[in-house]
């Protein structure tokens, strides 16, 4: 049979001028022939910029559009950069297939489903629908869920999720993640089965279930896998440091006939192992390819050469690693980074709080200023520094601390012991009682809001009897905790009290109810920490009531408005997580809480993996600043006993040169903070 073939694929005269719009290293990328590429992008080396510029390239060079698939971590992402190629060719660009990985398995199934047992017009349950469902099939099981606590369907969902995309078995995971659920392993298996059943029967699928369709196309379809091997003749993989087991089997899949495969990432910005990401897709890129050619992008236009070179030196500790070594592309501002070795937390946050407004005061908008620290909970004594001096703030990607639901689960306690005829608090804690909902809690506060004594009221066993039969337990155990909360030894000690619901049963609350339990507890555990400097609960609640600023500030207190005169209504102050910062760049960063046991994280110090992922962390946050880098840490803490807890600097200031950081002391004179440069490196030995 003679074959013809219809030529679309026509180069045509270029219209990018590659040599002025790129560097040597950006263009050696863009321009690079056939076969498999593997591009390492330093932090604010130009990254978007090539893959924009490559995939402009292969169309120029004739390779059509619909040939092309582009794989992002954000479907706008995506969207910017295929905006930008169409202005660079002045032409349509809309065939590129471009996405993330769930829209372009999205499109495919569409089309395909029907061979895996589904309608082409299943539905795609959410996050929210996925736990909805897996609710409805604890309930099928006929899991005794009051006799111990099982896992709502949040933390199951997330149990799955992690099992698929990691390639692990639940048997595994509930080992290695979920050690206190390992007694209930048989019946979360059962409710894992139950749900994948109920999906298929509902033709719907949960964002996994694209990927893992996706992959079953390309592996257990080859009639179907043939057409898409065939038809992505060049492959475009964004963050690939971020994939994880599932998403790099896909690529390689797809990428199967014609190798044309270009992954761009950071291995030293590979910071996202909890989740799932796996860092040896991208460390061993080149085993699974042999013939990869390995390109670097070591021009940084981002940060001055002084950040750089110590960036430069904390990553370069790491044994797993491409060797490079960042070159700053913008003059030195003679500023060499910071590190403050503060008195203690308070001081720490009052520095930060006083440089801020100096920083405003020398032309630096809030919005162009960012702390960022390990944990969220590090940001807590800076949060209310911030608001008595009327400094306005955005938590990035999150609440702030004391408005986190399990920080206000804990607190209502402490409240209805100081104010018993607190019914929001009241209503909040009798909801967390297993089988006690609105209903009820409404039922339960009448006959509270009327009694002499709500309290003692509570512990009557005429009182239990009027409550679900289911509540029983939980009731018993909630009339306990009052009893011991307002014991004379603990009735003025809220370390002690958040100490108590932490312990009868708050921290069983977390592990069944939400994912992230480690974390929460983590906050709580600090929270006790940081009430212990308090006399009296109703002091330590006091505090907590600036958050709240305008609405509880008093007449004539100074608000975010007075302080910052002549700023922008919106112009707000960054606070985030150092994972949360990814991506993002600040004229002048402060790193806080910098101190070795938090940054790094104690609890990701049990091998090599954990500590290097912990530096990786560390450089991504030194590589969000710009011009001015302040590195603080607290050298004592108290406990939540009043013990004093000295810190030292994080290893990762230790291990660098000392004259890769000035040593700034604080001092606090007249109740006005200064801050004194010194080239003492007593601090640091």
């Amino acid at each position: 049979m003679k074959k013809y073939v219809i030529k679309t694929d026509v180069p045509r005269q270029s219209l990018i001028n590659y040599r002025e719009a790129l560097n040597d290293e950006q263009r050696a990328v863009v321009m690079a022939g056939a076969g498999p590429l593997l591009v390492i992008a330093g932090a604010g080396s130009g990254k978007t910029r090539v893959v924009t510029y490559r995939v402009a390239r292969l169309i120029e060079a004739g390779v059509a559009p619909a040939r092309i698939l582009l794989v992002t971590f954000t479907n706008r992402a995506a969207r910017e950069m295929l905006s930008r190629v169409e202005t660079l060719l002045a032409a349509d660009v809309r065939r590129v297939w471009g996405g993330t990985f769930h829209s372009i398995a999205n499109r495919l199934l569409r089309r395909h489903a029907a061979s895996l047992g589904y309608e082409n017009n299943f539905s795609i349950l959410d996050a929210e629908d996925a736990k909805d469902l897996i609710d409805s099939c604890i309930d099928e099981a006929a899991i005794d869920t009051r006799s111990r606590r099982f896992p709502k369907g949040e933390v199951l969902r997330e149990m799955f999720s992690f099992a698929t995309n990691t390639d692990t078995s639940l048997d595994q995971l509930i080992v290695a993640k979920y050690p206190h659920f390992e007694l209930l392993t048989a019946q979360i298996k059962r409710v894992d089965q139950l749900y994948q059943q109920r999906k298929l029967e509902r033709n719907a699928m949960d964002y996994d279930d694209l990927l893992v369709n996706w992959k079953r196309l390309m592996s257990e379809k080859p009639d179907i896998a043939a057409i898409y091997q065939e038809q992505f003749q060049h492959i475009l993989v964004d963050e690939y440091q971020d994939t994880n087991t599932l998403q790099a089997e896909i690529v390689d899949l797809v990428a199967a006939k014609h190798r044309n495969l270009m992954v761009v990432g950071d291995d030293a910005q590979s910071i996202f192992g909890w989740r799932g990401a796996n860092f040896k897709n991208i460390f061993e890129f080149q085993k699974r390819y042999p013939d990869a050619q390995l390109f670097k992008l070591e021009n940084n236009y981002r940060s001055t050469p002084e950040i750089l070179m110590l960036a430069n030196a904390s990553v370069s500790m790491n044994r797993q690693q491409f060797p490079k070594h960042l070159q700053a592309k913008r003059p030195s501002r003679g500023f060499t980074p910071a590190l403050i070795p503060a008195r203690d937390s308070e001081q720490q946050a009052a520095f930060v709080a006083a440089r801020i407004l100096d920083l405003r005061d020398e032309g630096v908008p809030l919005d162009e200023i960012a702390v960022l620290y390990r944990s969220h909970f590090h940001s807590l004594e800076l949060q209310l520094e911030l608001t008595r001096r009327g400094i306005p703030y955005d938590v990035r990607s999150g609440v702030r601390f004391f408005e986190q639901a399990h920080i206000k689960d804990v607190t209502a306690y402490l409240r209805l012991v100081v104010n018993p005829r607190d019914e929001l608090a009241w209503k909040r804690v009798l909801k967390l009682i297993p089988k006690i909902g609105n209903a009820t809690a409404s039922r339960v506060w009448e006959r509270l809001a009327y009694a002499e004594e709500p309290l003692a009221l509570v512990r009557t066993d005429e009182f239990a009897k009027a409550l679900p039969k289911g509540a029983a337990v939980g009731w018993r155990e909630f009339a306990e905790l009052i009893k011991d909360l307002t014991a004379p030894e603990t009735l003025n000690n809220p370390a002690k009290q958040i100490e108590l619901v932490l312990t009868r049963g708050y921290v069983e609350y977390l592990q069944a109810n939400f994912e992230n339990a480690d974390a929460r507890e983590e906050d709580l555990r600090q929270l006790a920490n940081f009430a212990g400097r308090y006399d009296t609960t109703d002091a330590f609640l006091s505090e907590l009531a600036l958050l709240n600023t305008e609405r509880f500030a008093p007449p004539g207190a100074t608000v975010g408005e007075d302080v910052i005169e002549g700023g922008d209504e919106d112009e707000r102050l960054a606070l985030s997580s150092v994972h949360q910062a990814k991506g993002l760049e600040w004229r002048v960063v402060f790193m806080i809480w910098t101190a070795d046991g938090r940054f790094p994280s104690s609890r990701s110090l049990r091998d090599i993996e954990g500590e290097e992922e912990e530096r990786r962390l560390f450089y991504v946050a030194l590589t969000r600043a710009q011009d001015e880098l302040y590195v603080c840490f607290p050298l004592v803490e108290s406990d939540r006993a009043r013990q004093t807890v000295l810190h030292r600097p994080s290893r990762f200031v230790t291990e660098v040169p000392r004259e890769l950081l000035e040593i700034w002391s604080v001092d606090e004179e007249n109740a006005q903070l200064e801050m004194l440069e010194t080239t003492e490196t007593k601090y640091i030995n």
